[in-house]
């Protein structure tokens, strides 16, 4: 049972408020995320399932109170240009920079739709005073201003090691004992299977509660063995972006080839002849908060799986999350439905295509990194995913409680053994276990 109070020290009466919880033993490199409950009057209960013998640390954070989320639901409301973007429009050599975004404050000025004709994903610029709408050359990252869209005080609802993402102190023991299974007793598996949480570790390694049974893939061969005459296309962030960095380098016999791209964007491509393996990543198209790109290269996720053909040999691989955080959640929405229909469209052409999704995580706060992308943004993306694709043949690598239950801090990026724990869940929706 964890309650939660105000400064003053009164009782809270109403919810809200988010916290994330987990039970862990370090030493036996064992987590499991909790779930956690609101009751909606200021108290809420954490719930664990109890999945090894032995000692477990329960452990229970307080990402944002509720006035601070009533803070980030105004500003994705008021204020989702609070990190602009701009793009260089040229032609001979005249030059001008105008700003971008998904929404633009009205100011008179003209306006470039560059809204995508086939997803109707939009897109605007303010239309340089000299220049066409066609002469846009580039796509960048302009000013944040999160800081700026506070109001007076609202900054002390983020405090780091106050009221964001603080352990909450035990009042009583904070250690369960977990006793050997007696002699006799069945192993309550439908319990299990209905607490919600989709794995846990143990001596490091991620384990399904599913009916699927993780691999391990320690080496290159058993990698190789894997993916031989596969084609994986990967889409997304830069969450993603990190396991194609991950093949990349486990795979010493594949040559990622040279197309001179921009680091943060791709395209990408990793090719071994040997074993028929061809792997590919692009980002997602806008919004990016990005370096300077081309605007050529901007492409959205829905037209990349439509160009394809898919079929038993090719893997789908996607995650998009964390450049929606500044921007009503109908906007993320939009764009998940966009590729499910592109998904759809996929499975009814080409059945036997496997198509997997990275979830989102949790990761360090800061005042100004919370304004833009906090956990609780995630959340509700977290939640709109699993939604938007329930019942379709898609699987997904929960990246949030993977993240969660590591003992390893919070990143944007996880850290390698995390990494590693994914890349085992993925392959092993491609190669799974016989009999799994």
């Amino acid at each position: 049972m964890i309650k939660i109070y105000d400064f003053q020290g009164q009782a809270k009466k109403s919810g809200g408020d988010v916290l994330i919880a987990r039970l862990h033993n370090k030493t036996l490199g064992a987590g499991v995320a909790g779930q956690v409950v609101d009751h909606l009057n200021g108290s809420y209960s954490a719930v664990f399932s109890l999945l090894w013998e032995g000692s477990a640390q329960v452990e229970v954070t307080l990402v944002h109170p509720s006035e601070a989320v009533t803070v980030l639901r105004r500003l994705n409301k008021e204020e989702p240009d609070r990190v602009s973007f701009k793009s260089l429009f040229r032609s001979g050599s005249i030059s001008q920079t105008t700003i971008c975004n998904v929404c633009l404050r009205e100011t008179g000025q003209p306006l470039c739709n560059f809204t995508d004709l086939r997803t109707g994903e939009p897109w605007f610029c303010y239309k340089p005073k000299q220049l066409s709408c066609d002469d846009r050359i580039n796509h960048v990252k302009g000013d944040t201003k999160e800081l700026q869209t506070l109001k007076a005080t609202e900054d002390k609802l983020f405090q780091r090691g106050v009221n964001m993402k603080v352990f909450i102190k035990a009042s009583g023991p904070a250690n369960v004992a977990v006793l050997p299974q007696r002699k006799g007793q069945p192993e309550d598996k439908e319990s299990i299977g209905k607490s919600g949480v989709s794995g846990y570790y143990y001596q490091g390694v991620w384990r399904a509660l599913g009916r699927i049974k993780v691999r391990q893939f320690n080496t290159t061969s058993a990698v190789n063995q894997c993916l031989k005459g596969k084609i994986v296309h990967l889409y997304g962030d830069s969450t993603i972006r990190q396991w194609f960095e991950y093949l990349d380098a486990f795979l010493p016999d594949a040559k990622e080839f040279n197309l001179y791209s921009m680091r943060q964007a791709g395209p990408f491509m990793l090719l071994d002849k040997a074993n028929q393996f061809l792997a590919t990543y692009r980002c997602h198209g806008l919004p990016l908060r990005s370096y300077t790109m081309s605007s050529s290269a901007l492409h959205y996720i829905a037209n990349e799986i439509d160009g394809l053909t898919g079929g038993d040999n090719t893997v789908i691989v996607f995650g998009v999350w964390a450049h929606f955080g500044t921007f009503p959640v109908e906007l993320y929405i939009r764009r998940l439905q966009s590729i499910r229909r592109a998904v759809v469209r996929l499975l009814n052409r080409s059945p036997g295509t496997l198509v997997v999704i990275r979830t989102p995580n949790p990761k360090t706060l800061t005042l100004s990194s919370a304004l833009i992308n906090s956990d609780w943004y995630s959340l509700q993306e977290d939640k709109v995913l699993r939604a938007m694709f329930k019942g379709l043949n898609v699987h997904l690598v929960d990246a949030w409680e993977m993240t969660l239950a590591h003992h390893l801090p919070h990143l944007l990026h996880p850290q390698p053994p995390i990494i590693k724990n994914m890349i085992d869940v993925l392959l092993t929706y491609v190669c799974p276990q016989k009999g799994s």
